[in-house]
């Protein structure tokens, strides 16, 4: 049974709230399942519970909001250095787990300057250099004519379309240049000269930063160990003094200074524009996949990110018109918030917020702002006022790039091709037996291992109400954890006696796509016409249930999947207890429950319903139709759900055939697969995908099958 499997999972011991006492990972994952129980005690959730009348997709909100309200309830001041220090060293541990490590050994950097360009006050450097091996980071060097070792600053840039070449960027580069600064603008990964296809322009989120999300390595932590490689190429340079270097950039590259200067202590002053406020104000909001760290707030809120600054200097720029989680307001939480430890330090002079009456920008004001910031704290001049903008000339953005037009190279590595290079290093830790199926051991360890990375809630112990009830028909509401009700339709063969309902075999069937879609109605009629009983479930944050703003790009589910994300609750975890929950309210009904459930599901659904199947013995047989067959792709990922695909789960469990593993020997039936862009497989690429699993049911050929539709 399933609730004896979670009971055989030993939890790690330390608190289950507040800060935490072991690193970020699987375990910690797991034990924030433990919380969710303890969560009516902590916040009163019967209003989310109760009132039916409210949206569900703000129900769904609101159940994230207060996950994330209690998993930071504990968080105290710390009370001198020694508790900051230890607590700051802990959190780097933190972060790097929730990044996947960065590497033990650098590539070597490989250095090139390509061209310069000759301007009256300073040259322009087109640079390439290796970040990760193989991997190469696109920059501009701006380098004042004057003599000596330079004060140095580095711009990243944020979601402009030009990236490094994008006027918003060339401003300030040129401006610092001016000023005397050395300066490095760099393209991130998966932008500008370093996007997917050779023109500008291209955004580096969504389904394409999706791809890195199953690997463990999602692009926040990437870009923070990329800008670490762009400063050993900084103080590599002659002409920079490398205990005189800050970081500056907006929207998403404020993001990027904040991580960076929070880790790299190369980086002396740190100013992050229009990009800080706090990890809960998120919640409800869109945001670059970029920004995300996942689970980070089961361990910390952004404040302690901006108190590991400390003691060097920062600088945060808001503006009065920007977004609700940039705002003015959330940023000053989290300012008043790390301003102690700066204070256990005698730095307070060192933190300062500065606000501008504006929209979303990094306008001239703010540049000014930053210039007297940097020269007070990178050269000891003046007092930081803002030190007036010289007389900019802004290049055209294709004369700064280090291959023009569509000269880039073939071979260049891609974002979802550096993500697939690393998934291929990831499936073969995880290899099934190459004869018989796996051994009761495996089976058990390999399920820990499932269970933990989706962080799967234990059930909660709220019976299923009946909603309404006919003939044939009714509605039953389940709650798989408090703040969460989903509504399960059951529904009897036409003719059926109501005596006989509680004595058939009960079909699920799940989805995430609406019950009117086709393949959910074939289903559905193959099992009626098979007498059974159906039972019908729409997964939370999908159908009735979805957000009504939730689609970014081709992600359909984006925002409520990165919230998920956020508290370390990956919606595919979510979708498992779900499916748990209505098929305990299932058996709770039938008269000979040895008989257990099938699971039949489409497309994103079918994914949960492997994943809870493999956990759950319950689940007697299932059948997917247009399963996505693998997690790896060197290209954005297509028609599929971002919730699909959870933080690291090449790097703990496995691929896809790895959760289909556990149900063996068990009847499992794929029909019509699909790749990763949501194609149909052919008949021998679809056999291909799924050979292991026929090696675990040779005892039991009948019991697995796959086929495609041609």
């Amino acid at each position: 049974m399933f609730q004896d499997f979670l009971s055989q999972v030993r939890l790690p011991s330390g608190r289950s709230s507040g800060r935490s006492t072991a690193v970020f990972g699987p375990m910690a994952l797991f034990r924030f399942c433990v919380l969710l129980l303890m969560l009516p005690e902590i916040v009163d959730l019967s209003p989310v519970v109760m009132a039916q009348d409210q949206n569900p997709g703000e129900s769904f909100l609101n159940f994230v909001k207060n996950s994330a309200a209690s998993l930071r309830a504990s968080d105290a001041v710390p009370k001198n250095t020694d508790d900051w220090s230890q607590r700051r060293a802990l959190l780097k541990t933190q972060l790097e787990a929730a990044w996947g490590g960065f590497p033990s050994e650098h590539a070597p950097l490989e250095a090139r300057i390509l061209e310069s360009l000759e301007r009256p006050d300073y040259r322009i450097e087109k640079i390439v250099f290796q970040t990760f091996r193989g991997v190469w980071m696109t920059a501009n060097a701006w380098v004042p004519k004057s003599n000596g070792r330079h004060a140095a600053v580095l711009c990243v840039h944020g979601h402009w379309p030009g990236a490094k070449q994008d006027s918003h960027v060339q401003a300030r580069c040129a401006g610092l240049a001016k000023l005397g600064f050395f300066v490095l603008a760099v393209d991130a990964f998966g932008a500008g000269e370093r996007a997917i296809g050779k023109k500008l322009g291209e955004y580096h989120g969504e389904m394409a930063a999706a791809t890195l999300w199953p690997v463990g390595r999602p692009l926040s932590g990437i870009q923070v160990y990329e800008n670490m490689r762009a400063v050993d190429y900084m103080v590599s340079r002659p002409e920079v003094d490398a205990d005189r270097i800050g970081i500056t950039g907006a929207s998403g590259g404020g993001n990027q200074s904040m991580y960076a200067g929070a880790w790299d202590e190369r980086l002396k002053a740190v100013v992050p524009v229009c990009s800080v406020g706090n990890y809960q104000a998120y919640l409800g909001a869109a945001c670059c996949m970029c920004e995300v760290v996942p689970g980070v707030l089961t361990f910390t809120e952004e404040s302690d990110v901006l108190a590991m600054v400390a003691p060097r200097a920062l600088l945060v720029v808001s503006a009065t018109r920007d977004a609700f989680q940039f705002s003015v307001g959330e940023a000053r939480k989290s300012i008043n918030a790390a301003q102690p430890v700066f204070r256990l330090f005698e730095k307070e002079s060192s933190i300062r917020h500065e606000v501008f009456d504006s929209p979303h920008d990094y306008n001239q004001p703010m540049r000014e702002a930053m210039y007297g910031f940097m020269t007070l704290h990178l050269k000891n001049q003046g007092d930081g006022a803002p030190v007036s903008e010289p007389e900019l000339h802004l290049e055209e953005p294709e004369a700064l790039r280090c291959f023009p037009g569509e000269s880039r190279p073939d071979q260049w590595v891609t974002l979802p091709q550096f993500a697939a290079r690393e998934a291929g290093i990831l499936q073969a830790r995880h290899s099934l037996p190459k004869s018989g199926p796996l051994s009761p051991e495996d089976r058990t360890e390999r399920r820990n291992r499932l269970a933990k990375n989706l962080c799967v809630a234990q059930e909660s112990e709220t019976k299923a109400n009946v909603v309404s009830m006919s003939q044939n028909e009714k509605i039953l509401r389940i709650f798989p954890e408090p703040g969460i009700s989903l509504e399960l339709s059951v529904k009897d063969p036409p003719g059926a006696q109501p005596a006989e309902s509680t004595q058939r075999r009960t079909t699920l069937v799940i989805t995430a796509d609406g019950e009117q879609h086709p393949s959910l109605i074939n289903l559905k009629d193959a099992a009626i016409k098979a007498g059974e009983r159906v039972a019908i479930l729409e997964l939370r944050a999908t159908g009735r249930y979805a957000w009504p703003s939730d689609r970014i790009g081709r992600a359909p589910d984006h925002n409520t999947a990165e919230w998920s994300i956020w508290i370390g609750r990956p919606l595919l975890g979510q979708w498992v207890g779900d499916i748990h929950t209505a098929v305990t309210a299932l058996l709770s009904e039938i008269e000979k429950p040895g008989t257990g459930v099938h699971l039949a599901a489409h497309g994103p659904a079918a994914l949960a319903a492997l994943a809870a199947a493999g956990l759950d013995d319950r689940v007697a047989e299932v059948t997917v139709h247009g399963l996505t067959s693998t997690f790896v792709s060197d290209k954005p990922y297509q028609q599929q759900r971002l919730g699909m695909f959870p933080n690291a789960i090449l790097r703990d469990v496995g691929d896809v055939i790895h959760i289909a593993s556990l149900i063996a020997p068990r009847p499992l039936r794929i029909q019509s697969p699909v790749d990763p862009q949501g194609e149909p497989l052919s008949t021998n690429s679809a056999k291909a995908a799924f050979h292991n699993l026929e090696i675990l049911y040779q005892n039991s050929p009948e019991g697995f099958s796959v086929s495609a539709d041609n």
